[in-house]
């Protein structure tokens, strides 16, 4: 009708406005404008979703009374959570339910999976945001609260300070909705992704909802699909595997364990070795040629030598900043005196930050600044080179994840749920460095102490120190390696131009509370990678660890964790 009119300014206004649902991914949420569009994407594909279910499912049913029996919708964390007040809507609304048979249905129709404990990832909207996009919906949460609350109440099963925790609204100056007690609320079931993981859900995260329904909770430690991740991205291995033990363990990847006959085998070993070398040239060649972004490479990657990998999601918690620290002492290190190892040690990063993390973007640059400074260095360069891979996409982690010696998982112990790029490099025959955290725990069960790579604070020890009271400070003035480290990046090494460009970082360690313990982790990380360099050096030695990895991997299949 604008058109129509000759209002051509309005409607393209108007169409640029409608396409905007899907023109950003994950918009940034710092302002405004970024939440409103982010609730009305969560929404909309809510919306889609949950219709599209029940069209299909009255295309073979007589009624949507049957629907909990024939379909589940799985929260993949809070984002969806909108869909439990969704299905509500179309219920009452569109097919003019009474209530009790509408919420019977829907909690019924919803299951939970958790997959942080992160309070950013936990959404909380405004309820004036929610009053403004969604006014139905916002009804509709009050009542399901109003009920729950009741029941809870009627049951005399907690106090009121529990109470006011299980609220799906939460009271203050600006009232929220907790969209992760509105998840739990209206679920059957609700499962953390790793044993750790439930554990920390249970006890602290939901620990009153655990408390009144324990049976509700479970744990589902997450899979990977060994047909991506091993025979589609590691072609040369995966026809290796096959060649000794048939094609077995593409559907059922226990069968690996007939791999570990074969570990201590030297002409097994030789052709495990060759694989891996094979596919480290590969990775060289594509990033080379530009990885596929027009990418001019400062260095050539060195596939003799140990490619040690970091790639995921930007966050704090994750710790790449702590695997640069630990790149600055091995730098200062090597320009004193050359390392032991006669080849080269190559430390890759590949990762993406959410639009509005200045932090995370500000740890890339570091990361970069000192690639740029290491890889330009000709008294380290025989030893040490570092990269961080621009665009980094499922593509690009196939290539990478083949490639790989080492696999850095080395997030602060209880904060990572589970992880699965530490399953898809052990699958591929990297070994892990990590803490105790997420599926590192059971990773490291399954494949054995002598084959994993462990350092650090276990999450009782972090509980203990933060309550306690952790000083940052004391570790920085008792270890001079790291007091070096971290003086160094204050001080402009890494940006000569802009000399106070990192001290940000530094004074989050130092002046803002250290949140993710990386000074109190740092000696024990950088006395453990330096043995595993030094293990790497023993290539029979370090071939078994690797195959073991990959035969013992049979548990993370998600085949097992659907089933």
């Amino acid at each position: 009708s604008y058109f129509n009119r000759g209002d051509y300014i309005a409607a393209l206004q108007d169409k640029n406005a409608t396409e905007n649902i899907s023109r950003v991914l994950y918009p940034n949420d710092s302002f405004e404008l970024g939440r409103e569009l982010r609730l009305k994407q969560e929404y909309f594909f809510v919306s889609a979703t949950v219709q599209d279910a029940i069209r299909r499912h009255l295309k073979t049913h007589e009624n949507l009374e049957s629907l909990p029996d024939k379909a589940v919708f799985q929260l993949n964390d809070t984002h969806p959570a909108i869909a439990v007040a969704e299905l509500m809507r179309i219920l009452l609304d569109d097919y003019d339910w009474d209530w009790e048979p509408a919420w019977s249905v829907t909690s019924r129709s919803f299951a939970y999976t958790n997959h942080t404990i992160l309070g950013e990832a936990l959404e909380r909207w405004p309820v004036g945001l929610l009053e403004h996009v969604l006014p139905r919906h916002m009804q509709i949460i009050y009542e399901i609260n109003h009920r729950f609350l009741d029941e809870v109440r009627r049951a005399q099963a907690v106090d009121d300070a529990a109470i006011g925790r299980l609220s799906i609204i939460e009271e203050g100056p600006e009232k929220h909705v907790r969209m992760a007690n509105l998840a739990v609320v209206g679920s059957s079931h609700v499962n953390g992704v790793s044993a750790l993981h439930t554990r920390i859900l249970q006890e602290r995260l939901f620990a009153d909802f655990a408390q009144l329904t324990p049976a509700k909770f479970s744990n589902k430690t997450n899979g990977i699909t060994p047909r991506r991740w091993l025979l589609k991205c590691n072609p040369r291995l995966a026809a290796l595997i096959t060649d000794r033990i048939g094609e077995g363990w593409i559907t059922n990847l226990d069968e690996l364990r007939q791999l570990e006959k074969l570990a201590d085998e030297p002409e097994f070993q030789k052709r495990w070795r060759a694989v891996k070398h094979a596919n480290k040239e590969a990775l060289a060649a594509y990033v080379k040629a530009g990885c596929g972004v027009d990418y001019r490479c400062p260095i050539e990657l060195a596939p003799q030598g140990v490619f040690d990998v970091q790639i995921k999601r930007l966050h704090e918690y994750k710790r790449q900043l702590l695997n640069v620290l630990h790149l600055v002492a091995l730098y200062r290190q090597y320009k004193q005196k050359p390392p032991k190892h006669e080849e080269p040690v190559t430390v890759l990063f590949a990762g993406k930050a959410a639009p509005g993390y200045m932090m995370a973007k500000l740890i890339i640059r570091l990361i970069n600044a000192v690639a740029d400074t290491v890889n330009n260095d000709p008294d380290v360069g025989p030893w040490l080179r570092a990269l961080f891979l621009p665009n980094y996409s499922v593509s690009l982690a196939e290539r990478i994840i083949p490639a790989a010696d080492i696999s850095e998982q080395i997030s602060t112990a209880g904060m990572e749920a589970s992880g699965t790029g530490n399953m898809k490099l052990s699958l591929n025959g990297a070994l892990t460095l990590g803490t105790l955290d997420g599926a590192n725990v059971e990773i490291g069960e399954a494949v054995g102490a002598d084959n994993i790579y462990i350092f650090g604070q276990t999450y009782q020890q972090v509980s203990t120190l933060r309550a306690q009271g952790y000083n940052p400070r004391s570790y920085y003035e008792g270890d001079p390696t790291l007091r070096g480290v971290l003086d160094d990046i204050a001080g402009g090494v890494f940006s000569p131009r802009d000399p106070g460009q990192f001290r940000p970082i530094v004074d989050s360690l130092l002046l803002g509370g250290d949140r993710y313990l990386l000074l109190a982790d740092f000696a024990s990380y950088a006395e453990v990678r330096e043995r595993v360099y030094a293990d790497y050096q023993n290539a029979s030695a370090w071939t078994r660890k690797s195959i073991l990895n990959v035969a013992r991997m049979g548990k993370f299949s998600s085949d097992n964790t659907i089933r």
